[in-house]
């Protein structure tokens, strides 16, 4: 935002300069980024001075230049080569001297120079009106009137010429009451008067008006939920015209192009107050009614910039008396009814629109515009009247114009201001020291906040309704120390804490936990934003109110994330990748559902390349052993099933009652395409929540190393290709054996030398008895326990 400091001081008197007055800003909040010059015209014609041409003879080397002798100053005669077709002799013309400055259109200049031109010394050049920036009239230089100006002055004292401080201040988006130069005067006042810095503000009121005649205008507004106070007028015999140029200087000196008399005051007011106006052609508008509402889903509606928008029907808009859209309120105006040249008659509007209705709309059809940007943060609804009657007054003075009946307003429920309590002992809290009460009291009468009562500990105050993000007593406390000053508050020296110890129950231990164990094994976390853009809507969670369609749904999974963070390194050439990320999704089903999942994706190397393994591709097992590490430390029994999921290839899931805790597998082609990926990767995502409920039940208990050792017995079994290796684990899980401590497959093989429709699995056994060593005939039991049942179950044959 530019704040003007010509501006400022037609609000607060004070002989602060600019650079001190930007460090002040900055210290309350208003962050001064930047300080620009501001010029109306630019170089302020230093280094122009009137001249009389003496004699003008044609150039003799050159037929479309003329040379010059030019009389500047007491006598001081410079000879100048000039190529403008209207130079004479006897002329008084405005010269720009050796060492002058002269500015083009963008900003750039040139340095006036003695010269040779042709042949023929060139001690400065005579000017046109556009080398100089009054116009942009180029058609010959710019002829004085003798009798006006006198030869060897200053050609900048014949001009009123702005010069201007711009500061440039990054403001916050609460910060609303701070959006025009009339409420950054008042926050600096605050903080000038309280710090006792000599300056002086008055706080702006209604202007007197004086009105003609009758009106037969009327306004109605359907909702006053989304238009709680609206405010008319009436002006006529307006002339639109260019404005004056004090005007044209203060809305280019913060960046605005004048566009015309009428325009520019509703510009002026806008920035000048913070309040949004709209000026209507009052002839263009049916039965003359103003009504502020909606209108039917679908309706087309052209806007000022010609574009034709199809309406929502959520939007507020104002209609004429045949429900003829005319603008999107507080947003945009329609190009029918918007003022011209042509415009005799205007219908001025000033109101306050509901914050939250505005930025949709404004969001909606993608316009960002002065006005929405205010009334989506929510403008002060007490100076709607204000602000009208000024506008009114300017289009009095500057178009000719007058104002006909009475003001025309609805406000059926004022706007209150916020009742709060705040309590010395919070303030104290809070910022670490002491502040007296009557320093408190004085701060919060600079800042408008009323003291209602004294009691105990504390005030009970109201705060102006148009500090709408001052609603807690938190807020107040902030604004009493950005006035006293942050400066003020001494850092403590030392900082107490209490830490927290996590147990089994926290899910933030698991989830550290395992991010420490994934760290360790190699992988980098990553986060990602879950706001993105889906191609499959069904069950998408959309938001309302998108900032744009890239970031439109909430996130279903955290695979497409982490594969743009694969590519994003892959195209940097770090191809071999194991990241990890802990988040949520979301899912619209019968009821919106959030889950969070941890993700981990593995591509290209397990390890780095060396002379023993020169290529060391990661695979599916090398992600199923990670997953297998987290999970070993939940002490869950689960088993893994086959999974059919779109995502993946490949895939198998872990259930354990019932439920999904792991789905695992290859990334599918196509998913790989997408994302211009073209080396494998593997995905898995485990169910946080599941897992910490699971953990929770089972309590982890701590033994010692058993006395005796582990014997080993091996079972290589000739089975059936349909049978598989879950199917022999969950059958050996059965055996009644309490001596059976850990099963494992080692190899499988299918191939020559076995009958058709075979495969071997080879399996080994750990079994331990913890009372005493086991004996050979206690061994051969369980095995054979084991091999009758892999016979009657899957007609299992043993290998010799």
């Amino acid at each position: 935002m530019k704040i003007s400091n010509n501006w400022l001081k037609d609000f607060i008197k004070t002989e602060i300069k600019p650079e001190r007055i930007g460090e002040f800003l900055t210290d309350i909040g208003l962050e001064v980024e930047g300080i620009e010059k501001f010029e109306s015209v630019k170089g302020s014609l230093e280094g122009i001075v009137v001249g009389k041409v003496l004699t003008c003879e044609k150039h003799p080397n050159a037929d479309k230049l003329k040379k010059t002798t030019v009389e500047v100053a007491n006598g001081k005669v410079l000879n100048i080569v000039c190529g403008a077709p209207n130079v004479e002799a006897g002329q008084t013309v405005p010269v720009a001297v050796v060492g002058t400055k002269i500015y083009d259109k963008t900003g750039n200049f040139f340095e006036i120079k003695e010269a040779k031109i042709r042949g023929e010394i060139s001690q400065g050049m005579i000017c046109a009106e556009d080398e100089l920036g009054l116009s942009e009239d180029h058609g010959g230089i710019m002829v004085l009137d003798e009798t006006k100006y006198e030869v060897g002055k200053n050609f900048a004292d014949y001009f009123e010429l702005t010069n201007d401080d711009v500061f440039e201040i990054g403001l916050t988006p609460n910060r609303t009451d701070a959006m025009s130069h009339y409420g950054v005067a008042r926050d600096l006042y605050a903080y000038l008067s309280t710090n006792k810095q000599k300056s002086e503000f008055e706080k702006v009121s209604s202007q007197p008006l004086n009105n003609e005649g009758t009106h037969d205008f009327t306004i109605e507004v359907e909702d006053a939920e989304l238009c709680p106070r609206y405010i008319g007028a009436v002006v006529e015999d307006i002339k639109v015209a260019d404005s004056p140029d004090w005007l044209k200087d203060r809305l280019k000196a913060i960046g605005l192009s004048p566009i015309n008399n009428v325009v520019d005051i509703t510009n002026y007011i806008l920035h000048g107050y913070g309040q949004p106006l709209h000026a209507f052609d009052a002839d263009k508008i049916a039965d003359k009614k103003v009504k502020v509402g909606t209108v039917k889903e679908g309706t087309k509606f052209t806007t000022l910039d010609g574009v034709e928008r199809t309406l929502n029907g959520s939007e507020i808009m104002i209609k004429d008396g045949k429900n003829t859209p005319m603008c999107i309120a507080g947003v945009f105006g329609g190009a029918h009814s918007g003022v011209s040249e042509e415009t005799k008659t205007i219908f001025l509007e000033s109101a306050y629109f509901n914050p939250v209705a505005v930025r949709k709309g404004a969001k909606f059809h993608g316009l960002n515009t002065d006005a929405s940007f205010r009334f989506e943060r929510g403008v002060d609804p007490n100076i709607t009247r204000t602000a009208i009657t000024h506008a009114i007054k300017m289009i009095q003075e500057i178009t000719g114009g007058k104002m006909v009946g009475e003001l025309l307003e609805e406000y059926p429920k004022k706007i209150e201001d916020n009742y709060v309590i705040i309590r010395f002992s919070k303030i104290e809290q809070i910022l670490g020291t002491k502040i007296h009460r009557e320093k408190v009291k004085e701060i919060l009468k600079a800042l408008e906040i009323q003291v209602l009562n004294e009691i105990q500990n504390g005030f009970e105050i109201s705060v102006p309704a148009y500090r709408a993000d001052v609603t807690r007593e938190i807020d107040v406390i902030e604004e009493i120390l950005r006035i006293y000053g942050y400066n003020k508050i001494d850092a403590p020296q030392k900082i107490s804490f209490t830490p927290v110890k996590l147990n089994a129950q926290d899910q933030d231990e698991l989830e550290n936990n395992w991010a420490r164990t994934l760290q360790s094994l190699g992988f980098n976390e990553v986060m990602n934003n879950s706001l993105t853009s889906v191609k499959d809507e069904t069950d998408a969670v959309k938001l309302l109110n998108p900032l744009s369609s890239d970031l439109a749904f909430m996130r279903k999974s955290l695979l497409e994330g982490l594969l743009q963070n694969a590519i994003y390194n892959i195209n940097r050439k770090n191809q071999d990748i194991k990241f990890f990320e802990f988040g949520k999704i979301y899912h619209k089903r019968e009821q919106y559902e959030e889950r969070k999942q941890l993700a981990i994706l593995v591509t290209g190397r397990d390890v780095a390349e060396n002379w023993l393994q020169p290529k060391s591709t990661t695979s599916f097992y090398n992600l199923k052993a990670y997953v297998k590490v987290l999970l070993e430390r939940l002490s869950i029994d689960y088993k893994e099933v086959a999974l059919s999921d779109e995502r993946f290839s490949d895939a198998l899931a872990y259930e354990t009652e019932g439920k999904t805790l792991v789905r695992i597998g290859k990334v599918s082609s196509d998913l790989l395409k997408e994302f211009d990926i073209d080396q494998e990767c593997f995905y898995a995502e485990i169910e946080l929540e599941l897992a910490q409920e699971l953990r929770s039940k089972n309590e982890l208990k701590f033994k010692d190393i058993p006395k005796f050792n582990k014997i080993r017995r091996d079972l290589a079994l000739l089975i059936d290709k349909n049978v598989n290796y879950q199917d022999l684990y969950q059958t050996a899980k059965k055996n009644k054996s309490p001596f059976i401590k850990n099963i494992n497959l080692f190899d499988v093989y299918e191939g020559k030398n076995l009958p058709e429709g075979k495969k071997s699995y080879a399996m080994s056994f750990e079994l331990l008895n913890e009372e005493k060593t086991l004996e050979e005939k206690e061994i051969s039991e369980v095995m054979d326990s084991l091999i009758k049942s892999f016979q009657k179950e899957f007609n299992a044959e043993l290998r010799s």
